[in-house]
Parts: C-alpha cells; structure tokens; sequence
C-alpha cells in the first residue's frame, strides 16, 4: 500500500506542476486552486508512505516521478523540445528512480 500512495503522490506532483505552469504566475484563481489542492494531497500521500517506506527512497521515487513526468507534459502536452540531451536527463533521472524502489527493503 505505501508504494501505490507514493506512486499517487508523485502523479500528483506532475499535475500541480502543469497546474503551476497553467496558473501564469497564480494570476489565474482555477489553475492557481488545482495547485494548491494537488500540493497538498501529493505531500500528505508522500507523508503516508513515509510511515513505512525509508526517506531517501521515498523522496528520491516521488521527486523522479514529479521531475519525467513534467518532463514529458512538457514535451506532449506544452510543445517543448526534446533534444537528446534532455532525454538522456530524464533517462538518468528515471535510471535513479529503478535503483532506488530495486535497493530498498520495504
């Protein structure tokens, strides 16, 4: 159960940064209240599975997911490039994620 809530938490993450993005500034009150709502829920699931799950890889997990997965908003969604040094960024960034849910204990 603490890997779903962290796997939840950190798809939050993406959503409130696409939020942040959308709010221009928190100029715009409905983007600007999904910010917000979906910060909150994504730190109290990350505060749940950290009940269980050891810190470093709770937050290294949760922090990858957030970081590729805006990436790839980014990209799909917002039209951003994708450069082969960006992607091999992500890569590594996902490389760390897999390392760290594979070396813990929990």
């Amino acid at each position: 159960m603490p890997w779903i809530l962290l796997v939840c938490a950190g798809l939050l993450e993406i959503g409130w940064a696409y939020s942040m993005k959308r709010s221009q500034g928190f100029t715009l009150l409905g983007p600007s209240l999904i910010t917000i709502a979906a910060m909150v829920a994504s730190f109290m699931l990350l505060s749940l599975a950290m009940r269980t799950l050891p810190l470093g890889t709770v937050y290294t997990i949760w922090t990858g997911i957030g970081a590729n997965g805006a990436f790839l908003v980014g990209i799909t969604v917002l039209g951003e490039p994708l450069t082969p040094a960006r992607l091999l960024g992500a890569g590594f960034i996902l490389a760390g994620v897999v390392i760290m849910k594979l070396s813990s204990t929990a």
